[in-house]
């Protein structure tokens, strides 16, 4: 497929996002669009073959990863998270190039936290371009929702300019390129992750509470696999094919649309604890693609005084780089 191929791409997925269209997308087999990455037994494929759990036990984890490396596209997946005690375990749902570039690779997270008992599930988005682990671009939240209770929709929009991150169709994220990031931005073609692992040195209140595999094993379900983008030969270093129809030409959006972007300040008012573009400790000078929101800052600066508000720590308290009943969902 021709550089124009998955030019028109990047805006036929925008149309398709913008107009909720994507619940019309097809569902990939998990056979035809993942295979086994780790874990032996630990990963069982469902009967249906449209769905597939992983756990994490005193053995190992599991993992699965897409057959085939993507520039650019829409991907999705519904998951159920483990309840209970889930303190130290993270299930990740991630593009990433490590493999292929060791040094310099790009990354797109969704990151779910563990908790004890009582406590919920948290999310951290995360971005990596060009090997810029030096700079942590995490984002957490809380939810509305417990994602342990039933299946509910994760998505990435990536394009040659902007970064997308929704739950259940509401954006929560948009990370932009910006000419002052240079490389670190993701450019580079990805593969689909998904995993469940053992993060008790960091995932769970900075490893004070670690996996207790008395509560295992620990089973994450995920369904409803969609895979919409081009896909990257590796030998020929071409997009080889695109999910492009005629009728996905004719809308141009810009990005994000107004009911969308009232959807995403509600829930980022409501649910985000953390971003690092507020994060006084680490950062005396935000990077430079941050657009500080005075709104945020605030309320960031109350939720944490001390992070977020150039404040002094009595307890020392570290940000690690990953792996490496509530309101209804249109009140958020």
């Amino acid at each position: 497929m021709s550089y124009e191929g998955c030019f028109l791409l990047v805006f036929s997925l925008l149309a398709v996002v913008a107009s909720g269209f994507y619940r019309n997308l097809p569902i990939v087999p998990f056979d035809e669009g993942y295979s086994h990455l780790f874990g032996h037994d630990n990963l069982v494929v469902h009967t249906d073959g449209k769905s597939v759990h992983l756990s994490l036990d005193e053995r190992t984890g599991s993992g699965f990863v897409s057959h085939d490396l993507y520039l650019h596209g829409f991907f999705s997946a519904s998951i159920k998270l483990p309840a209970d005690y889930t303190a130290g375990v993270v299930v990740a749902f991630y593009m990433s190039n490590g493999d292929m570039f060791e040094k310099n690779h790009d990354e797109i997270d969704f990151e779910f936290l563990g908790n004890i008992r009582g406590k919920d599930w948290r999310i951290q988005t995360n971005i990596y371009g060009n090997g810029s682990t030096s700079i942590g671009r995490e984002e957490r939240y809380n939810l509305w929702f417990d994602p342990s209770d039933d299946f509910h929709q994760y998505s990435i929009l990536w394009t040659d300019s902007q970064i997308i991150f929704y739950i259940d169709g509401i954006p929560i994220r948009e990370f932009k390129r910006t000419a002052s990031m240079g490389g670190d931005f993701p450019a580079k073609p990805m593969s689909l992750y998904a995993t469940i692992w053992d993060g008790s040195n960091w995932a769970t209140n900075g490893g004070k509470y670690r996996v207790n595999y008395k509560y295992a094993p620990y089973v994450t379900e995920f369904s409803d696999f969609v895979l919409h983008g081009c896909s990257f030969d590796p030998i020929e270093q071409t997009s080889s094919k695109c999910d492009i129809t005629e009728s996905s030409k004719v809308s141009i959006p810009t990005g994000v649309s107004p009911s969308q972007r009232i959807k995403m300040e509600n829930f980022r008012r409501k649910h985000m604890t953390y971003s690092y573009c507020y994060d006084q400790i680490r950062y005396k000078v935000p990077p430079s693609e941050c657009v500080i929101n005075p709104l945020e800052a605030e309320r960031l600066k109350v939720h944490d005084p001390v992070t977020f508000g150039g404040g002094r720590r009595h307890h020392g308290k570290r940000h690690h780089r990953s792996r490496s009943s509530g309101t209804k969902a249109n009140d958020v």
